[in-house]
C-alpha cells in the first residue's frame, strides 16, 4: 500500500506541465534554480512550491553550492513508475490477448455482424 501512496505523489507531480518541464530539463543534466526558472513567467517563491513538490515526492534533490542551488533528477525515483506501469501493460495485454480469443474463436452463427449495425 505504502508504494501506491508513493505512486499518487508521483502522479500528482507529473500532472503539472510546470513540474513536467523542469523534470524533462533535467533529464539533460543538474541545473540551478535560476536557470530552470527562467523560462516561466511566475515570481520565484511560486516556482520554489513546484521545486519543493518535486523534492517531497523524491523525483529531484536539491543541493546548495555556494548561493547556488542546485537540482538533480533522482532516476531510482522512477523506478516505481516503471514498475507500476510494466504491472499495468502485462494485465492489459493479458485481457486483450483473452478478447482476442474470445472473439475469434466465437461461433460464426452467434458473432454479431458488423455490417448490420452499419
Amino acid at each position: 500500500m505504502a508504494q501506491y501512496s508513493r505512486l499518487d505523489g508521483v502522479f500528482a507531480a507529473v500532472s503539472d506541465p510546470t513540474r513536467r518541464a523542469v523534470l524533462r530539463r533535467l533529464g539533460t543534466g543538474p541545473a540551478s534554480i535560476g536557470e530552470l526558472a527562467a523560462p516561466f513567467g511566475m515570481a520565484l517563491p511560486s516556482f520554489m512550491k513546484h521545486i519543493g513538490y518535486l523534492e517531497k515526492t523524491g523525483l529531484i534533490t536539491t543541493r546548495k553550492t555556494g548561493r547556488v542551488r542546485v537540482c538533480t533528477l533522482e532516476r531510482a525515483s522512477f523506478d516505481a513508475i516503471e514498475s507500476w506501469l510494466s504491472e499495468q501493460r502485462g494485465i492489459w495485454a493479458g485481457r486483450t490477448d483473452r478478447l482476442e480469443q474470445f472473439v475469434t474463436a466465437a461461433d460464426p452463427d452467434t458473432r454479431l455482424d458488423t455490417e448490420t449495425l452499419s
